[in-house]
């Protein structure tokens, strides 16, 4: 796996001078590889467990997990098998399947704070809803929001600001995440037309260090909300059953209002949820969303085992144990070498940044060497483990970030 070879894309370039004909910029969204280093494959062709294969046949371990959802490592035997005995009997009808009630009460029953649920597809998806039931629940419009924290693609959240208008903004606040007075004066700000306040589980902006949520941070949005009867919305759809299966918030002992999920719910295939706490079920009843694929039934078949194989094995305590080990090793080989880096937020979600390295050129040829032995990091965003990722996984990556880190402790 890890001698080091120098990696061919002609299949995946080829690839990529078609896309450009028949797809605005060859591909867009966050899947785009243009903003990354060169040496990143674009397509990709198979995936098992940990491993990842482009177009031209080079298998990598992979640390993204397809930007987060493969908690269990890709193709899991036993989700693909509740995915295809799902499909022969119903995919897609007028109605949803008996697996919208089964999945509903599945994760009532896991979350803590959700004595009810409503699905849908896309993360995106879950945070717009939960700001609508917000809106609904309160009669007013302002929602505080984390200045760069990424709640998805809409134009109230977009990063990219091409295409949006004043409009899709104007009822946001923002608010410097973690920073008590920063958020008071927000809440100032919104008066008495508060309707709720977003937070993502911690603070996983891209090109910084992560932080993780203080106490007192927390405990003063629920203050707020409850002091002025507004909705503490916690959008999970990153973190969501990697830090804790009871709630990112769990161990805070900080229950929000409304909880988005996405990515990991259903290790791969396409679902979304918000849930929430009795007291806005009535608003989530009124309000109205829909999606002709919101209840296909083989996505609520994969969330329901994965959820069952998440609640029987400590997918978290095995994630937890491979990050730290990653983090250990690769602060041992940094130290041995003389790099200066930093690695923050959760070691499930590693993050590894260089310091004076404004413009990532440290980060990104670290990647790139990475790369050419086999070892699928991103350089500015955070990662992922999955239950699928070895022990022997992190040692030939470590043995694959020996060889970059000394490249790097000469280059620089």
């Amino acid at each position: 796996m890890n001698k080091q070879h120098s990696i061919n894309l002609k299949n995946d370039l080829l690839l990529r001078q078609r896309a450009e004909t028949f797809i605005p910029g060859g591909m867009w969204g966050h899947m785009s590889v243009k903003k990354l280093p060169s040496g990143y494959p674009q397509f990709f062709s198979k995936a098992k467990k940990s491993r990842i294969w482009d177009l031209d046949g080079n298998c990598y371990i992979d640390f993204m997990c397809g930007y987060g959802p493969n908690i269990l490592g890709y193709n899991n035997v036993e989700v693909d098998e509740a995915v295809n005995e799902q499909r022969k009997k119903l995919d897609l009808g007028n109605g949803p399947s008996a697996l919208v009630v089964d999945l509903a009460e599945k994760i009532t029953t896991l979350v803590d704070s959700a004595d009810w649920a409503l699905f849908a597809k896309n993360g995106t998806d879950a945070t717009t809803t939960c700001l609508t039931i917000s809106r609904a629940a309160t009669g007013r419009k302002k929602i505080l929001v984390a200045k760069g924290s990424y709640h998805g693609s809409a134009p109230w959240c977009t990063p990219v600001a091409t295409g949006v208008v004043e409009e899709d903004t104007s009822n946001l606040i923002f608010f410097e995440y973690n920073n008590l007075i920063s958020l008071q004066a927000a809440a100032q700000e919104a008066g008495s037309d508060l309707a709720g306040i977003i937070l993502t589980a911690f603070r996983h902006d891209v090109r910084r260090d992560q932080e993780l949520p203080e106490k007192g941070f927390l405990k003063k949005a629920r203050e707020i909300c409850d002091t002025k009867k507004a909705v503490l919305i916690l959008d999970d759809v990153r973190a969501g059953f990697r830090l804790n299966r009871n709630g990112s918030w769990f161990d805070y002992d900080i229950k929000p209002d409304l909880t988005a999920f996405s990515k990991a719910i259903g290790n791969g295939y396409p679902l979304s949820a918000v849930v929430g706490v009795d007291k806005f079920r009535q608003a989530a009843s009124e309000i109205y969303v829909t999606g002709s694929f919101w209840c296909n039934a083989s996505s609520m078949a994969a969330s329901l085992k994965t959820l069952s194989i998440i609640e029987e094995i400590d997918v978290v305590a095995h994630i937890s144990l491979l990050g730290n080990k990653l983090r250990i090793g690769i602060d041992q080989i940094a130290n041995n070498f003389g790099v200066n880096i930093s690695q923050s937020g959760p070691p499930q979600m590693p993050l590894i940044l260089f310091e004076n390295d404004n413009d990532f050129s440290k980060g990104s040829k670290f990647v790139q060497y990475l790369l050419s032995k086999g070892i699928y990091f991103h350089p500015w965003h955070n990662m992922f483990l999955s239950l699928a990722h070895t022990a022997e996984d992190i040692d030939l990556t470590l043995d694959a970030v020996d060889f970059a880190m000394k490249k790097i402790s000469l280059e620089f």
